[in-house]
């Protein structure tokens, strides 16, 4: 899994960098913020950020508006790294979006922990996300079987919208799952058998 690391200090930043390809994460490092939220709020972003709160360009703080307001990241992961350590920062941090806050410096073991309840959480978000599309997918062609059908009261064929007439077991194999099998009612059986 891909994680954002954003942090102005050189030896923390390799030390992180380390550490998440040592826990099995693909990090992509930032050397302050303009750089974090370019990636952040870029194409195919990555789910999970760890962000410094004082850096260059824009803090971590920033960063983490600026992604919550966005409906494609508003779910990234937020892991805050910073020396900022009263009360007050902690609130403002949590109450500004940040998942997790971590106060410099920190336990690596407390990271990897928080490091892997964002990525579980991730993981559930994207799975979510998916089956979520899956629904409306089910949903858009459950729709296009409601409504009227355009059907010949002679033969029963249905007009589609591109004005041709087919067979109704045509139409619904086109737009629904349904599969068909074939026999015969009891009033054709008669009908047949005497005809």
């Amino acid at each position: 899994m891909r994680i954002v690391i954003a942090d102005d200090d050189i030896v923390l930043r390799h030390a992180l960098t380390v550490r998440l390809q040592q826990w099995g994460y693909e990090p992509i490092v930032c050397v302050d913020g303009g750089e974090a939220r370019a990636v952040l709020l870029g194409p195919a972003a990555p789910p999970i950020a760890i962000l410094d709160w004082n850096m260059p360009c824009i803090d971590g703080l920033n960063i983490c508006a600026e992604v919550r307001r966005d409906p494609r990241t508003a779910s990234t992961y937020v892991i805050m790294l910073t020396g900022k350590n009263t009360k007050d920062d902690v609130l403002a941090g949590l109450d500004g979006g940040v998942d997790e806050y971590l106060v410099k410096p920190f336990d690596w073991r407390e990271l990897r922990a928080r490091v892997a309840n964002g990525a579980r959480i991730a993981r559930l978000q994207q799975a979510l996300s998916a089956r979520v599309a899956e629904l409306q997918e089910a949903l858009s062609n459950v729709r296009r079987l409601t409504g009227l059908l355009p059907m010949c009261s002679y033969c029963k064929r249905i007009r589609d919208d591109q004005d041709y007439w087919q067979k109704l077991e045509a139409y619904l194999s086109k737009h629904s799952d349904a599969q068909f099998t074939h026999g015969i009612c009891p009033d054709c059986l008669a009908r047949e058998a005497t005809g």
